[in-house]
């Protein structure tokens, strides 16, 4: 496993998928790989606006929260390359799907409801899962938002397993979609 010099891409890279797959670890190791930055837009929606995601839904409604959203995520992937780890639903909206769609290589991090659950039950911070059967709400989530990461350019499976098992994967894909280049690795 060798670090790569510096990615040279042309566009950054985006991971998309449900809470719990991993979209934060990941990106922060893939970062580190690729040696690029790394943001993670539910962090810098929280530092923009002096609260907690949980708390900006509470005060201002999913509708408020997705369009401050959409301009975080705008605004991150405009400039130079970076790997941005979005939220659950940040890929849904369809006008943040563009944004990403045409600024980004977007890649799903997929798994199946078991693993999510199993992550997400162990911390309270999921306002979307703040209901009396959260297993019930994310089996709905799922089936919401799957056709729609679908659209994502590559799909990779986060399922159980180390992390960096997953950014291999994520690696490889990138190499296979020639995204990446053997002198970048």
């Amino acid at each position: 496993m060798t670090d790569i010099k510096a990615a040279q891409l042309a566009q950054s890279i985006a991971l998309v998928g449900m809470m719990g797959v991993g979209k934060t670890t990941i990106g922060r190791r893939l970062a580190k790989r690729l040696n690029m930055p790394f943001y993670d837009s539910d962090s810098e929606i929280e530092r923009a606006s002096g609260r907690t995601i949980k708390g900006y839904f509470r005060d201002h409604g999913q509708d408020a929260f997705r369009e401050g959203e959409r301009k975080v995520i705008s605004r991150l992937i405009e400039g130079t390359p970076i790997i941005l780890a979005t939220g659950g639903g940040a890929f849904i909206p369809e006008l943040t799907r563009n944004i990403l769609l045409s600024g980004a290589t977007v890649i799903w991090l997929k798994a199946d409801h078991k693993v999510i659950f199993k992550r997400v039950r162990r911390k309270n911070t999921r306002p979307l899962l703040d209901v009396p059967n959260p297993s019930q709400r994310l089996a709905e989530l799922i089936e919401e938002r799957y056709p729609i990461y679908a659209q994502a350019h590559i799909t990779v499976d986060s399922n159980v397993g180390p992390h960096r098992a997953t950014v291999e994967r994520v690696l490889a894909a990138l190499r296979e979609g020639n995204i990446l280049t053997g002198e970048q690795i």
